[in-house]
């Protein structure tokens, strides 16, 4: 039955309903049962491939939870919130149109932390987290919202140690353009 000519007659038999003793009936059947089977497994590889694409580890959860923490207390314009997960001494550097602005964690924190009348927030996604022993990066595409429209946006990068068990953020990188369309 390999041969192309014998193609046409399965395809008769199928129609008639008369492949090895068969019925049309039971053929049919026969066909729903193997497409519940299929996807059935199909579903169950997907949510399998999900599950691994988007789960985070408890440890990289850690390592990301310093960082929500500081984006919550910028949300809440409290200085010490900005500060109570960073290093002390760390620095942040801010890249505006190719030119670097520098400055420590304290600062960033008081300009950040003054009362004001616009809401702002900063939202990551699909951080990139690499962990070595007490040492961590992640690398995540962040937008950063003002009175809840995007303001700017680009990349964080932040760098992690872990102290007496806590991970603290040793120092911030970013990027930030007001092209957030175009990303």
């Amino acid at each position: 039955m390999n041969r192309p000519e014998a193609i046409p007659e399965v395809a008769r038999r199928l129609e008639r309903g008369v492949f090895r003793g068969i019925s049309q009936d039971r053929m049919a059947s026969m066909n729903r049962h193997a497409k519940q089977v299929v996807f059935f497994f199909a579903a169950i590889l997907a949510m399998s491939l999900a599950d691994r694409a988007c789960a985070q580890s408890t440890e990289e959860q850690a390592v990301l939870a310093p960082i929500h923490a500081m984006f919550d207390g910028m949300s809440k314009r409290d200085a010490a919130a900005i500060k109570a997960h960073t290093l002390p001494g760390g620095t942040m550097v801010l890249m505006r149109d190719g030119k670097p602005a520098q400055m420590t964690f304290e600062a960033f924190a008081e300009r950040v932390g003054k009362p004001g009348t616009t809401q702002i927030e900063e939202r990551i996604h699909d951080p990139l987290v690499r962990i070595d022993n007490d040492l961590a990066v992640v690398w995540a595409p962040f937008e950063f919202l003002v009175d809840g429209k995007v303001d700017h946006c680009g990349t964080d990068l932040f760098n992690m140690v872990r102290v007496d068990g806590t991970w603290m953020i040793a120092s911030v990188a970013d990027t930030g353009t007001k092209a957030c369309s175009k990303r």
